[in-house]
């Protein structure tokens, strides 16, 4: 059984859902408050966690960028990021959040909208996404049957997210893909998308675009709050991880069709990034795949 902790009061609602259950995509806590005016929060935490302002103002501060938030939008909080929220001392806003973790978190976000250069996106529409935190309020009883219904409504919820950012494509509000401003970080992206599996490094990036490495480095920051190097990286580790989970090629051919010769760099590598080894990843995304055939049967 888990260990469900539900907390309320007159203008706070909390429900954290306890010890971990699926790895995938996994149900962290989540709330509702109606908050005082300077109502503040700085935190760094270990989950994602989506903040849908009801109503009010207020403001999300990050990395040195700051964001006046109203009704009608909401922001997304990255772990292991210092961050300082604050309600507004004349309307301050009331919210709900959500917070998650999970393997399949990043590309989930990613159809969203968000990325770390854009943590401030309007909300669906707000009868939407409160009947779904109404539902989690209803279901706190710490068995496994609310459990997995709590996970299902973390899936709808996430749904509904992605749902909204397809129909602001479709509909001409929205860009499907961001151009990038700067125009070396647009030559050094297509450059690292072509030639990531040679053994390319910063200094080869930059002397393609014509740059030095300290001025590439500084227009990535600028445009993707990343450091080139850190973009390359990611960038080769999710190419693998497709290839582990799609393609049965030995971890070595999948190190090496990567840019990485050294498979032990490779794996160490990959796990700082995913949690678990090449090896384990695979196995992983197998006994899932395997589970959805037996389900569908």
């Amino acid at each position: 059984m888990q260990n469900v902790k539900y907390v309320s009061g007159d203008n706070f609602q909390y429900l954290e859902s306890g010890r971990e259950a699926f790895s995938d995509l996994f149900l962290v806590h989540m709330g509702r408050e109606e908050c005082k005016p300077y109502h503040a929060v700085s935190a760094r935490r270990t989950e994602y966690i989506i903040h849908f302002v009801i109503s009010g103002y207020g403001f999300y501060s990050v990395r040195d960028n700051t964001w006046s938030v109203s009704a009608g939008q909401m922001f997304l909080i990255y772990p292991d990021e210092p961050v300082v929220y604050c309600a507004d001392k004349n309307v301050p806003w009331s919210y709900a959040w959500i917070g998650f973790r999970g393997l399949r978190v990043e590309s989930i976000l990613k159809k969203c909208g968000f990325s770390k250069d854009r943590l401030v996106l309007p909300t669906p529409p707000q009868e939407r996404y409160q009947e779904i935190f109404n539902a989690f309020f209803n279901h706190i009883v710490p068995d496994f049957s609310n459990s997995l219904y709590r996970e299902a409504l973390l899936l709808k919820l996430l749904s509904l997210l992605v749902e909204t950012h397809s129909n602001r494509i479709l509909s001409g509000s929205e860009k499907a893909r961001p151009v990038y401003e700067n125009s070396y970080v647009t030559e050094a992206v297509n450059y690292i998308s072509k030639t990531y599996a040679e053994a390319i490094g910063v200094a080869e990036i930059a002397e393609h675009v014509g740059i030095s490495r300290a001025h590439l480095n500084h227009a990535f920051q600028e445009e993707l709050n990343v450091s080139v190097q850190n973009y390359l990286m990611d960038f080769r580790m999710r190419k693998a991880a497709n290839l582990l989970a799609e393609t049965k090629q030995p971890i070595k051919a999948i190190s090496d069709a990567v840019g990485y010769a050294d498979q032990l760099v490779f794996s160490k590598a990959f796990k700082k990034k995913y949690g678990m080894s090449p090896k384990n990843y695979r196995f992983y995304q197998n006994e899932m795949e395997r589970r959805g055939d037996e389900e569908s049967e």
